[in-house]
């Protein structure tokens, strides 16, 4: 794992930073995989992919992308969308949709309402409610389906194109419809829904999805010529997200060290002179910048959960 860290700085710091433009979602898929290829973990694949793309966009999918290949490996090499959302939240509460078992046969009926890749994904990981325990929260599961990218869809699939989004609008959306679909059994992944899967996205997404950015960011500050500083507080960064990408994502201290590298990523961020920068590019920055604020405030809050469990861990027994 340690010389894949010095191969992905080696990449970003002395191979040929380019900006070429990317036209649509498909292309972003070409160019991600091409670049992402040398590598073998997925953080270090989420830095090639951010590397090679030419905004904040396609950083970001290609972090997201990675994500959900480092939570389920057999995803690597697809374009996979978490589906959880509903009624504007992916709390376990908010959870609708239901997997329902009729005479020995499983089904899935619903919808979530903010499916990233929209009708590009090509694997749609689909989190569902079998019931409630005894304490009435719900328990979860996670079905795993061929999306529309991946072609025709299964009765009682359908799904919904969403309106462009005011940042990283490159990046489509849509909302999935389940009317009665079938599901195989083997198409139910082994574990709990929230525990083994949601939960630790949150930090897993955060992880490679800053990985990418980072890589996105070294392209242009090389391109551009941004101060020795700059470039070392971003390799910094590089480290960092690494390091956390190897560690248990439900790990309190891997929380707390998660909050200080959003921290620091908005500190550095903050500091980088874009004035040198073409006005195209500096104006698209700016549009998708508050992508970088999304969720801040879950995040704070899982924040002061983990300073709080291990407040309690280091209590005297």
């Amino acid at each position: 794992m340690a010389s894949e860290l010095i191969d992905v700085l080696r990449h970003l710091l002395g191979d040929p930073p380019e900006r070429r433009p990317l036209e649509g979602i498909d292309a972003w898929w070409a160019r991600h995989g091409e670049a992402a290829a040398p590598f073998s973990t997925p953080v270090a694949r989420a830095f090639a992919g951010g590397f090679a793309a030419d905004r904040v966009g396609y950083a970001f999918a290609s972090g997201y992308a990675e994500a959900l290949a480092s939570l389920v490996p057999p995803l690597t090499g697809l374009r996979a969308a978490l589906c959880a959302t509903e009624r504007g939240a992916a709390h376990p509460r908010a959870m609708e949709t239901r997997l329902e078992e009729v005479e020995g046969r499983y089904r899935l009926v619903g919808e979530k309402g903010f499916v990233t890749l929209g009708a590009h994904a090509e694997e749609l990981l689909i989190i569902a409610s079998t019931g409630s325990d005894d304490h009435g929260r719900k328990r979860l599961r996670v079905v795993r389906l061929p999306g529309p990218g991946a072609g025709p869809l299964r009765d009682g699939m359908r799904f919904e194109a969403l309106p462009e989004t005011p940042f990283v609008p490159e990046i489509p959306h849509g909302k999935l419809h389940l009317e009665g679909v079938r599901v195989e059994r083997d198409e139910v992944l082994q574990g709990d829904g929230y525990e083994d899967y949601l939960k630790p996205f949150r930090t897993v997404e955060d992880v490679h999805v800053h990985a990418a950015l980072v890589g996105w960011l070294v392209q242009v500050g090389r391109r551009h010529g941004w101060a020795r500083e700059h470039l070392e507080a971003l390799a910094e960064l590089a480290c960092a997200c690494f390091a956390l990408a190897l560690v248990e994502p439900l790990d309190a201290a891997a929380h707390v060290a998660l909050g200080g590298l959003l921290g620091r990523f908005r500190s550095v961020v903050g500091a980088l002179d874009w004035s040198d920068v073409a006005e195209e590019e500096r104006a698209l920055f700016e549009r998708d910048r508050p992508l970088f604020e999304v969720a801040g405030k879950a995040r704070a809050r899982r924040l002061d959960t983990a300073w709080g469990r291990l407040g309690r861990l280091s209590l005297p027994g």
